[in-house]
């Protein structure tokens, strides 16, 4: 489809948060142009949409979560992180079956398409399951493995490495293992050798608790990241999930390697895990994106609730107002989520990109007046002013309306029964 945006403001994050007036046009599923408004009388156009002044940005890119655990949701609260996995998520999951993931992960796109993200990084089970449940509503995903001592195999994470890399444009897939905790250092070993043999990056949660980082260093000696380092985990790029527990060491390794750190505020808020040192990580030029987690810790998929805890809890760890710029959280929250899944055609807005792209409805009392509007998008912004996503030059959602096709009352009823099953309710 031809789609004409015009009388827009537009955000395309190429030249830090600075906005432009005029139009972009997308082509199938990409960007046609971006610029001033010209004449294009002579062009065909599937649909013309105004604006309204009204900006255009690239979606948001939620840098890790597990969409199927929407089960979850309330289901298990106000609990510390290893009694909340082991006694309630943990039994949960052993019951759960492909379709409940396939159908759990719909319920989830739903939520992500209300809050503007446009790709999501999802370690979660069955992948096939998740990458079809994608496929069906249209989202971007980036599959990341969870490998752990309990499954699935080395042998296993290399075949969903070759199929799923291949099964659709919306699809792609990295290595990765659950954590240091949930992996003996043999099987990390056969890890690094499979990387090795493929030269892939790997994502890990890591340094996500004060007990964990504690225990990894009885057990080996080392901090989680350097464990990974000293392994040869890294030797390809990647990243990790957390880091609230990260030395000064640890950021000096990921800064040198050009490693991504994906912070989860919502969900290390919420399971008093603690805050990440974002400021330093800043200071020490890392690379940060930044990911909600899953909706039974956090427990909603809201990116713009992420945006302003990143940058709230930096200015309160720091004591320091000036703390974490609120463009900073911006450029994580879009450009460097983007770069962290590997997805280097949908990072902004510009000609020949991928057509992943928001609107922002800025004739809403919490965007008026139009002092800041990039740093309003942060501080104030909620995912009431989304008023339209559109993924690979398709818009799935606007104006409060889904637009892929879905029966959304379906979903909602079918969420309800799989966690009534699950938890023995019925």
């Amino acid at each position: 489809m031809n789609i004409r945006f015009y009388n827009a403001r537009i955000l395309t994050m190429t030249d830090g948060c600075a906005l432009t007036e005029g139009e972009l046009w997308t082509k199938d599923e990409k960007i046609s142009y971006v610029g001033p408004a010209k004449d294009c009388r002579d062009m065909e156009w599937d649909r013309q949409i105004d604006c309204k002044g009204n900006v255009l940005m690239p979606g948001f890119k939620n840098a890790h979560t597990h969409s199927g655990m929407t089960a979850m949701r309330s289901f298990a609260d106000d609990m510390p992180l290893q009694e909340w996995l082991n006694t309630k998520i943990f039994p949960l999951e052993a019951k759960m079956t492909e379709q409940d993931n396939y159908d759990l992960t719909q319920l989830a796109i739903l939520e992500y398409l209300t809050t503007g993200v446009t790709s999501i990084f999802d370690m979660y089970l069955s992948p096939k399951d998740i990458a079809q449940a994608c496929i069906d509503m249209g989202m971007r995903c980036v599959l990341v493995s969870g490998l752990n001592k309990f499954g699935p195999s080395v042998k296993e994470m290399e075949n969903r490495y070759n199929q799923l890399n291949g099964m659709h444009p919306l699809i792609s897939y990295y290595m990765g293992v659950h954590a240091e905790y949930t992996c003996d250092k043999a099987l990390l070993e056969e890890v690094s050798a499979l990387m090795h043999q493929y030269k892939a990056p790997l994502f890990s949660h890591m340094s996500e608790t004060k007990l964990e980082t504690d225990e990894c260093l009885e057990r080996h000696g080392m901090t989680p990241p350097q464990l990974f380092d000293s392994l040869g985990l890294f030797d390809f790029g990647g990243g990790a999930y957390h880091c609230v527990y990260f030395t000064e060491g640890d950021m000096d390794l990921f800064a040198k390697k050009g490693l991504y750190a994906v912070t989860n505020p919502g969900s290390n808020t919420k399971l008093a895990s603690g805050i990440a040192p974002i400021g330093r990580f800043l200071e020490k030029k890392m690379c940060v994106a930044i990911g909600t987690d899953g909706p039974s810790s956090n427990n909603c998929l809201d990116m713009f609730r992420e945006m302003f805890l990143v940058t709230g809890l930096a200015k309160l760890l720091q004591k320091d107002a000036a703390a974490v710029d609120a463009h900073e959280v911006l450029r994580m929250a879009t450009v460097n989520g983007a770069r962290a899944m590997g997805l280097m055609d949908a990072d902004v807005l510009a000609q020949g990109k991928l057509a992943d792209i928001i609107m922002i409805d800025l004739h809403q009392p919490n965007m008026q007046p139009l002092n800041n509007i990039t740093k309003n998008i942060v501080y104030s912004g909620s995912k009431q002013n989304v008023k339209l996503t559109m993924i690979n030059g398709k818009i799935l959602y606007e104006d409060g309306q889904f637009k892929n096709g879905v029966d959304a009352e379906r979903i909602y009823a079918k969420s309800n029964e799989i966690i009534d099953r699950l938890s023995g309710r019925r």
